[in-house]
């Protein structure tokens, strides 16, 4: 995240400053204008708006955060809240901590999210989601003061003080923006609601004040932009202070005016002070408790204002300056803005008698209606006969589209102006008021008899010239820069000054109107705008005012100006009572009557419905049953279509079948040949099996033999090496005279039993390897014969097993041969060993000298014995790795009758070369011995 520094005369781009992970939602600069803070949830960062600089940055535990950052005013001192509801004051030079104010009390703890300080920055104001509003004094660092809203604030949404022009910086206006949309001025001393802004149907957003005070800016949620004027909305505000001195001063009636309330206090001098507020509290104090005193001071106005002045000022400019007459008329009116009791009005919600008010005066504005809908339900609800009166809407229209925006305002106009302009019209309920106009038609029957006989001649009646003019207050006639015009003069003059605004308005119109003949034209004339001078008018209601006399005159059957009484509104009962309560009681049984002819005809309603329904569903049910009889014939015709394309489809099947079964006949002749081929092919498999089991019994059998008859040949070699061996024993003498010769001997045999161990060792290799050769291929061709004559195999398989029991015979009595070998070599090594040992004892003295004439033979005889036994061990090893696949690819396979044979034929050739190779080993020794 950045921020950019623009430059507001040249709109140019000064600097960008980075720095923020998160989004800014703050920014407070230094009274100064060096030092600016920027905040957002994570940090608090202070720059040098010389250089566009960081200087210093504020970092918090993530669980903490931030909730505002800011400067205070007039002071370097920096303020930082967090959301822990913890306030601290920093020094901006050092950012040294000066203080920490205390934890608000827990019972009206609340989560601070917005601030306002004073301009001063002596009071902070904190708020957040509570109707709680804390004031801290800054300077002593204690909460002073909790103020409560009224119950329908639930949070505030924002905070700021109204700045004032007289209270130096102490500022004691706060305005309080709640969720409603409604921001509301409270004097934070007094804890007085003074003004409001906004309403329900167009709720503020945000607001910001003036520097000076003087308006305020509000951005409503549907996106409009309000300006309001201070001033306007309230006279408790930007008044100068109350003097030093006071005086008071009994002074003539007639000399009483603005111009001496208001007094000056200057150094060496003392004059009359200035009308200060607290004398405006006692003045109202004593028009409470000094009634009788009211008509000396009758002229006196608030905010003070004189209504003689303001008559003067009317009658030489004709109006009042459109900037200021509605605050001109709030003081001539003396509206007391009793919000509580208004608010009381309109929390009773939309009056029955004007929930369809939309229906009779449809208006094109929603707002302007729902206003005009409110302010009627609250007159109805403040005298009952306001629910009654066919006219007031008419009445009121005019008011609620200037005071539109602020209700309170206008509902008290409205109040006023029946009270005093509207005397006695009620009397004669719910007929015209008669008396008045009694009073018209004597004034006019003055000023203008022949306009008052030409109404004679053509039956035109004052509730025809003279009530449609009073019950719209001439809003019909006049466009709205005339009406206001009139009603600046209405409102500063006597109430009997209407009732003459009426016989003027004929006067001045006599021509035009004796010039119609037809009632029509007459009621045309006084609904519709016409080409009338309001000044003229004017004038003549002066006039009349004036030349009136005193018998007619309606001033002296109407009482003078009474305001609405602060605090709480007057009762208004000026009406028949028994009239009303009759029409009440009349209406009550009226609406009774239609809520039960209404559920009568509910009730028929909902009969007729049913009957209808019901005459619809057997409708329906017909109209169904003719579809599904239709349906169901349709099927049926489609049922023999099909039953006829099936009779068909089975001819010709069957007509297919028939050359199937001839094929199939032709068929079976040629799979019976087919069988007896394969049938005669496997009884030559058998046989040619049964061939190959013979010749491999008679090659076993063969084997066999054989192997007896080399068992044979190796006992009568054992028995012959005995008989050399004892030979050899038996000449041992005439082996020492024979050295010589027999060291050459033994070399030259020891040379051929070498080689004949080699060439028998190359002979073994390759008889085995032809062997495992030879075997492997019998067994891959019987493997592949197995798996092409599996069916075959079971056949023999009974023929196999005799087989089996005839070798398991033959391998016991070969092993029992073998058995009886083993033990008489054993016998043989045993009798050889002891032998060699007697010898080596004999030899052990001579052995010492024969050592060194010996030891290059012998390492040479060690070397080539080590290298035959390890070519012995490896032809074993491989014979017996070769022996132990094949016997394994066997079992898999098929029991391998010539397995067995192998196996032994590999274990005595083992056996034979072990034995020679220890008994050419043992030859050196014995020939030296």
């Amino acid at each position: 995240m950045f921020l950019t520094c623009v430059e507001t005369v040249t709109k140019e781009l000064v600097s960008w400053m980075r720095g923020h992970e998160s989004s800014v939602f703050s920014i407070s600069v230094h009274a100064s204008g060096k030092y600016a803070i920027t905040t957002s949830s994570d940090t608090a960062q202070l720059w040098d708006l010389d250089t566009f600089q960081r200087k210093r940055k504020l970092n918090i535990r993530q669980s903490v955060g931030i909730q505002k950052v800011f400067f205070l005013p007039l002071s370097n001192t920096i303020l930082s809240c967090f959301k822990d509801n913890s306030i601290f004051a920093w020094e901006c030079d050092t950012l040294f901590c000066k203080y920490q104010l205390p934890a608000p009390p827990e019972s009206s703890s609340i989560s601070y999210k917005v601030f306002a300080v004073t301009r001063d920055g002596r009071i902070l104001a904190a708020g957040g989601k509570s109707n709680h509003l804390h004031l801290w004094c800054l300077e002593a660092r204690q909460l002073f003061r909790i103020i409560q809203m009224p119950t329908k604030v639930r949070a505030i949404r924002h905070l700021e003080f109204l700045p004032d022009s007289f209270d130096a910086g102490s500022n004691q206006v706060l305005g309080v923006l709640s969720q409603d949309g409604i921001m509301r001025f409270i004097n934070i001393q007094t804890c007085k609601l003074l003004f409001e802004i906004g309403s329900l149907d167009e709720g503020i957003s945000s607001s910001v004040i003036s520097p000076h005070g003087r308006y305020i800016a509000s951005i409503l949620e549907n996106g409009s932009l309000n300006i309001y004027s201070v001033q306007a909305l309230t006279q408790e505000i930007n008044k100068p202070p109350p003097p030093l001195v006071k005086v008071i001063e009994d002074l003539p009636k007639n000399k009483l005016s603005s111009s001496d309330l208001k007094m000056k206090v200057t150094s060496g001098r003392v004059q009359q002070p200035a009308k200060s507020r607290e004398s405006k509290i006692q003045t109202r104090i004593l028009k409470q408790d000094l009634t009788g005193n009211f008509e000396s001071k009758k002229n006196e106005l608030p905010d003070g204002l004189n209504k003689k002045r303001l008559q003067i000022l009317l009658k030489g400019y004709g109006e009042y300056p459109t900037k200021y007459r509605m605050f001109i008329w709030r003081s001539l009116l003396q509206l007391p803005e009793n919000h509580t009791a208004f608010s009381s009005l309109i929390d009773k919600g939309t009056h029955v008698a004007f929930l369809n008010l939309q229906k009779k005066y449809p208006i094109k504005s929603r707002k302007l209606l729902r206003v005009l809908q409110r302010t009627l339900s609250a007159l109805a609800h403040w005298s009952v006969i306001f629910s009654d009166t066919p006219y007031l809407p008419l009445l009121a229209f005019p008011f609620v589209k200037l005071f539109q925006n602020n209700q309170l305002i206008c509902f008290e106009v409205i109040a006023t102006l029946i009270m005093n302009w509207c005397q006695h019209w009620f009397e004669y309920f719910p007929n015209p008021p008669i008396n008045i106009l009694s009073m018209i038609e004597n004034v006019l029957a003055f000023h203008d008899k022949e306009l008052l006989q030409h109404y004679i001649n053509h039956d035109i009646t004052s509730q025809l010239y003279a009530w449609p003019l009073l019950e719209t207050v001439f809003s019909e006639v006049l466009t709205r820069e005339e009406w206001l015009k009139l009603f600046d003069n209405i409102f500063s003059n006597h109430p009997s000054f209407l009732l003459m605004t009426v016989v003027a308005y004929n006067i001045c119109s006599r021509a035009p109107l004796l010039n119609c003949n037809l009632k029509d034209d007459f009621e045309f004339f006084f609904h519709h705008q016409n080409n009338l001078d309001i000044n003229v008018v004017i004038r003549q209601v002066y006039h009349l005012m004036e030349t009136t006399p005193t018998a007619i005159h309606p001033d002296s059957m109407l009482h003078v100006f009474v305001a609405l009484t602060k605090g709480q509104y007057p009762v208004f009962n000026q009406y028949p009572k028994f009239i009303v309560d009759y029409q009440t009681q009349e209406r009550e049984r009226i609406r009774n009557d239609e809520l039960d002819y209404l559920r009568e005809r509910q009730t028929v309603e909902d009969m007729q419905a049913e009957v209808d329904q019901q005459r619809v569903e057997d409708e329906a049910w017909y109209q169904k049953q003719e579809l599904l009889r239709k349906a169901e014939e349709t099927r049926r015709e489609m049922l023999l279509q099909e039953e006829e394309r099936m009779i068909q489809q089975r001819q010709r099947l069957a007509a297919v079948k028939r050359e199937l079964k001839i094929k199939e006949m032709h068929l079976d002749a040629v799979r019976r040949r087919f069988l007896k081929l394969q049938q005669d092919q496997r009884e030559m498999e058998l046989r040619r099996l049964d061939d190959e089991i013979g010749r491999k019994i008679y090659m076993r059998d063969r084997e066999i033999a054989a192997t007896a008859k080399d068992l044979e040949m190796r006992q009568l070699e054992l028995e012959s090496q005995k008989r050399l061996y004892e030979k050899n024993l038996t000449q041992n003498q005439e082996a020492v005279a024979k050295e010589m010769r027999a060291d050459a001997d033994a070399y030259r045999r020891k040379v051929d039993l070498e080689e004949h161990m080699f060439h028998k060792l190359i002979e073994a290799g390759e008889v085995q390897s032809q062997k495992t050769q030879k075997v492997m291929e019998e067994n891959l061709a019987k493997a592949e014969q197995a798996c092409l004559n599996t069916d075959w195999k079971i056949q023999s398989l009974h023929k196999q097993k005799c087989d089996d029991l005839q070798r398991n015979k033959c391998y016991q009595e070969v092993a029992k041969l073998l058995r009886e070998n083993r033990r008489k070599e054993i016998e043989l090594l045993n009798a050889m060993v002891e032998e060699e040992a007697k010898k080596w004892k004999e030899a052990e003295g001579k052995e010492f000298d024969l050592r060194s004439a010996k030891k290059a033979s012998a390492l040479s005889d060690a070397s080539r014995k080590w290298f035959l036994k390890q070519e012995i061990n490896a032809a074993v090893e491989h014979a017996d790795n070769l022996c132990h696949k094949v016997s394994l690819n066997r079992r898999a396979v098929e029991w391998d009758t010539s397995g067995p044979n192998l196996i032994k034929k590999v274990r005595n050739l083992r056996q034979r070369l072990t034995a020679q190779a220890r008994h050419r080993c043992q030859t050196p020794h014995l020939l030296a011995t």
